[in-house]
């Protein structure tokens, strides 16, 4: 199946290891063209080699932390300036703390809402009118299991993922005449880093091995295993491509049946 991905051009954000870099390889494997980001240069670089090495796309690196507002005007403009263009943006903020509610300073709230919510707002800003002008654009935002079924000791995601969830939702009806989509992607427990800090976290909590954390993740999931990146990039490409263009405003998981609701 011929995605139509070849010639666009697509910002990925957090893309040096976990769910980014898996979404930005199969990007490439389509013939999309990368702009990489990262908080490390140093890592983002050699990521960025690989794909251009493996896929033959061009890919371009630009480190910079994305809940800073300076540095995330810079890595746009620095993937504009290279292309003319973006059009496809993965927003992909890493997870703030895990803790409860009483655990957690206002200083803690408010960072989490410059990196879960505000980054967001502003990669959309920076990168829709050219969208727009060109009409034809893919904004997808992973974000988490979280917005449709909270997860306990994650109070930070569960508040702000699902502000991302009802930005992008009322946004995509703002834009849909003009060709733009704009969804959301649920990943579910995949094995990534940020799993691993997740189940090194409860191990540490409640004095248990992170063998045994993960094993109580897999009994919840009816696949009784945890999901792989490549899996979860395969969904996101698609939503990103030309075969996609009437699938907007939605938010679909990626869990193995995790989820329990019915939508």
């Amino acid at each position: 199946m011929d995605l139509g991905l070849k010639g666009k051009v697509a910002f990925v954000a957090a893309a040096s290891q976990g769910l980014g870099r898996a979404v930005a390889e199969e990007l490439a494997a389509e013939g999309a063209s990368l702009i990489l980001n990262s908080r490390s240069e140093r890592r983002i670089n050699a990521v960025s080699d690989d794909i251009r090495d493996q896929f033959g796309t061009e890919a371009l690196p630009a480190a910079g932390d994305l809940s800073d507002t300076a540095a995330l005007e810079r890595a746009i403009d620095q993937g504009l300036s290279h292309f003319g263009k973006i059009d496809i943006l993965i927003t992909n903020i890493g997870g703030p703390p895990a803790g409860t509610f009483e655990s957690l300073s206002r200083e803690a709230w408010n960072a989490a809402g410059q990196s879960l919510l505000t980054s967001v707002v502003d990669l959309t800003r920076l990168v829709l009118p050219g969208m727009k002008e060109r009409r034809w654009g893919r904004i997808l935002n992973i974000t988490s299991i979280a917005v449709k079924q909270p997860v306990d000791n994650l109070i930070l995601s569960n508040s702000l993922r699902a502000a991302v969830t009802g930005f992008a939702k009322t946004l995509s009806n703002e834009v849909a005449e003009f060709g733009v989509t704009v969804n959301n992607i649920l990943p579910g427990y995949t094995s990534t880093e940020r799993v691993e800090q997740l189940a090194s976290s409860i191990s540490e909590k409640e004095g248990i091995t992170i063998d045994d954390a993960k094993k109580r993740w897999e009994s919840q999931i009816p696949m009784k295993r945890l999901g792989r990146p490549n899996e979860f990039a395969a969904l996101a490409v698609f939503l990103v491509s030309e075969r996609a263009s009437y699938i907007t405003g939605s938010s679909i998981a990626v869990d193995g049946g995790w989820i329990r609701s019915l939508v």
